[in-house]
């Protein structure tokens, strides 16, 4: 039972989190009858499946929104904002209720109440009670659909096992039952003789002929969570009357065939005995040939199309713990480590034979490591829709009119990465929201849009992925923030900063321009966060303003954190590996071009001035460098910096380790991997060591 409740708690985080997708569309659309069927089936299912595994309280809440949002269904009541507003607040309390299941803090009665009293009093009258007049409400607590009754035939034959998982398929009967008039046969042919019946398992299955005008995703929510537990099959049958016609039902053939009872070769050797409808037609003359072969073309053109599509639904996915990919990633990443100690092996060793077995497990491994990465790989539309709440509820509360639009939602980005930025996220869209968008009147004084808007975009740039968020609104205070920056001593007040450089100012700790305090804003706390947020998963912040047009602030993301393409390179004894992503080209560094330079780390590349970072000295290795030194050049933060090494060995696989708690302060590097050989390489933290190295020159 434990694992069909973990089963519902999953099932229901998803539904709770499309209930508050439709119910924020439903908000711009309130006449959409099908977001309103979309957010009636989501809370029927929560409800249903709740009372099935042992969630009562949440059943118990659920089923009363559900009865209310009934009405709005049947035409009895409208969509208004407040009614939005109980509802989502209702979603919160179930998710609650969800959280308290697992250990999280219990909800308190008194939320629940306050909901429920809210909804009874948007209840037009006759209406209004608590419960819901009786004749309005069926067994299942829902009015019945004011639309034309459809009959279904369904067979339901659940697995053997099923009793010992712990379902009881008479209560999923019972409540196909509170659908509409319903009756059932039980099938006991396969029920075996007495001395070899096993009581724990189900030998029974059952044909159910149900009339119901709540449609078909009604009754699949019944059997929503033993699906893979069962052989369903629904079939419309009768469809309310569109198609009536003056004849008879279908012919008992037809009806045991369509069940399975009757096999189609048995049918036709009996009907073989007859001659056929077309042929009869064609002999008496009533029809000509040619029209009895025009309809059997549209007979079997229509038998196709129908099949194909049946085909296509037909398409399946699978449901698996997020614990057994990040499994499998990480052995995958311990294959490449393997497969590039083989590889090395193969070559040293110059066997034909070993090389070529060597190259086809490289190649293997590539597809492997590529298919095990996309496997984890997610929309990050996922993410996007969860602000659409955010945006609206702090719009109310500050008193803004907000609109979030969105832009490339289909990017995937690693299940790893998106979860990690949620947080980054909500912080900037608040800041955007608080700092950034006027207050109404503001904008209409300055010629604006009343509605204010934060778009949230996402693209990708080679192997990286580029988040925007933009709005609209009255942009960075460039004086304001500097004249903080002083007052906070973390510039002096005789600096001479680039626009940018004032700007990334909002990222030091505990920097606010905000003269008040409130529940959004104001305490120092938020910018920081996000810039070690963002440093941790390897990304980059980047920040544009202009006075009164708005802001957009750029995030750089790897698209995964386990496998990076990278650049391996040498000092000393000692290897090292930056990522491939940020390096544009390496070149020749000699003693005579140090000389040149008159001190200073600068080189010439392509008729520019490229700073550069000697990492021999900054790391302090021991030994003479070459005669002649290689400068990887790389792409960081709009800007060209390059890094002196001894010697640049090749592209390679890196399987990302992290470093471990003791070195977890070490500025610079961002993790390990392991070589060919077995030796241990440093991942570099580029952005950070030019940060490092940008503060020690300003201090100078």
């Amino acid at each position: 039972m434990d694992a069909h409740r973990q089963a519902y708690r999953e099932e229901a985080y998803e539904l709770l989190s499309e209930l508050e997708s439709s119910l924020l569309e439903l908000e711009e659309t309130p006449e959409d009858m099908e977001l309103i069927g979309r957010v009636f089936r989501a809370m029927h299912t929560i409800k249903g499946s709740g009372a099935m595994f042992g969630f009562e309280d949440i059943a118990t809440f659920t089923h009363k929104v559900e009865t209310v949002f009934d009405l709005v269904r049947n035409g009895k009541m409208t969509v208004t904002r407040d009614l939005v507003n109980l509802t989502l607040r209702a979603r919160d309390l179930i998710k609650g209720m969800l959280d308290a299941s697992e250990g999280g803090e219990a909800v308190e009665g008194r939320e629940a109440e306050e909901v429920i009293a809210g909804l009874k009093r948007l209840v037009p009258p006759p209406e209004i009670g608590d419960p819901l007049p009786a004749q309005q409400i069926t067994a299942s607590g829902a009015a019945p659909a004011a639309g034309a009754a459809v009959t279904y035939r369904i067979r339901f034959r659940p697995l053997p096992e099923v009793t010992v998982n712990g379902t009881n398929p008479l209560l999923l009967l019972a409540e196909l039952r509170q659908l509409g008039e319903c009756r059932a046969v039980a099938q006991l042919a396969n029920v075996p003789e007495l001395e070899e019946l096993n009581p724990e398992s189900c030998h029974v299955y059952w044909d159910v002929i149900l009339t119901t005008g709540r449609g078909i995703d009604a009754i699949r929510d019944v059997f929503i969570f033993i699906e893979d537990d069962c052989e369903l099959a629904i079939d419309v049958i009768d469809d309310g009357g569109a198609l009536d016609t003056a004849g008879d039902y279908k012919k008992l053939g037809i009806i045991l065939t369509e069940r399975g009872d009757l096999t189609r070769q048995d049918m036709e050797a009996i009907l073989a005995k007859q001659k056929r409808f077309g042929e009869l037609l064609v002999e008496q003359g009533i029809v000509h040939p040619e029209k009895v072969e025009s309809a059997l073309v549209e007979q079997q053109h229509v038998k196709e199309v129908r099949k194909e599509r049946q085909a296509q639904e037909s398409a399946s996915s699978i449901r698996v713990p997020a614990e057994k990919l990040d499994l499998l990633v990480n052995l995958v990443g311990e294959l490449v480590t393997v497969q590039a100690r083989l590889s090395q092996t193969a070559a040293g060793r110059g066997d034909a034979l070993l090389v070529s077995i060597a190259e086809e497990v490289e190649r293997l491994t590539n597809e492997l490591r590529d298919t095990a990465l996309n496997i984890r790989m997610l929309p990050i539309g996922t993410t996007f829709s969860k602000f659409r709440r955010l945006v609206r509820d702090l719009s109310v509360e500050l008193g803004k009119d907000i609109e979030m639009t969105t832009d490339g939602a289909e990017t995937e980005l690693d299940k790893t990465v998106i979860e990690k930025l949620n947080d980054p996220l909500v912080h900037l869209i608040r800041n955007s929201i608080d700092h950034g968008i006027e207050l109404p009147a503001e904008r209409t004084a300055a010629g604006k849009p009343r509605q204010g808007t934060v778009h949230l975009a996402a693209v990708h740039s080679g192997d990286s992925v580029l988040i925007t968020i933009t709005d609209d609104g009255k942009g960075l205070d460039r004086e304001a923030i500097r004249a903080k920056g002083v007052e906070r001593g973390i510039i002096p007040a005789t600096a001479e900063l680039s626009d940018k450089e004032i700007y990334n100012l909002i990222f030091a700790p505990g920097f606010s321009t905000a003269r008040t305090v409130t529940s959004v804003s104001g305490r120092g706390v938020g910018m920081d966060v996000v810039k070690k947020a963002i440093d941790a998963l390897r990304g980059t912040i980047d920040l544009a303003s202009e006075r009164g047009k708005g802001t957009t602030i750029t995030i750089k993301l790897p698209l995964t954190l386990a496998i990076i393409e990278s650049l391996l390179v040498k000092i000393g004894d000692d290897c090292f590996v930056l990522p491939l992503s940020i390096v544009e080209e390496c070149v020749e560094l000699s003693r005579e071009d140090v000389k040149n330079a008159h001190g200073r780390n600068l080189a010439t590349v392509r008729d520019q001035i490229v700073p550069y970072v000697p990492l021999r000295e900054r790391f302090m290795v021991r030994g003479e460098a070459p005669e002649i030194e290689q400068i990887v050049v790389t792409q960081v933060g709009g800007g060209r910096v390059g890094f002196v090494v001894d010697h640049v060995i090749g592209e390679h696989q890196t399987v990302i380790k992290s470093l471990g708690k003791m070195y977890k302060d070490v500025k610079g590097l961002s993790g390990a991997t392991i070589l060919g050989d077995g030796s241990v390489a440093l991942i570099l933290d580029i952005p950070h060591l030019v940060r490092e190295v940008e503060l020690e020159q300003a201090v100078r």
